[in-house]
């Protein structure tokens, strides 16, 4: 099974979904604003990723600078309890297959999941 987490507003996430329908793959669609990412699962992905999670924030997001994260070195339980608390932070789409998952930006990278 293949899971999206997704912002529907989000061109890229739209563009992923778009090409998971066409594909004909089964998908579940997890707008994460809706229903949060649990930290736990947040860990998980980020294994399945094998990034470190200050990889997917969004460094150009006015939370971002407004909590000074350019001036702070921060652990990875620091960034994952941040992009927990405010999704704003998380790049995405992230999408899920099995043991792996990747950061599907730009859109073709989704190629690499299928």
């Amino acid at each position: 099974m293949i899971t999206i987490y997704q912002k529907p507003t989000c061109s890229t996430c739209r563009s992923v979904y778009e090409a998971l329908k066409a594909s004909g793959v089964d998908f579940d669609a997890v707008d994460y604003y809706v229903d949060p990412i649990p930290r736990e699962k947040l860990i998980e992905l980020v294994r399945k990723m094998g990034v470190r999670p200050a990889v997917l924030l969004r460094v150009k997001e006015p939370i971002y600078q407004t909590l000074g994260l350019a001036d702070r070195t921060l652990s990875d339980d620091e960034v994952i309890d941040l992009l927990v608390k405010y999704p704003d932070l998380l790049q995405r789409p992230i999408v899920e297959h099995g043991e792996q998952a990747i950061l599907a930006r730009p859109a073709e990278r989704l190629r690499e999941i299928l």
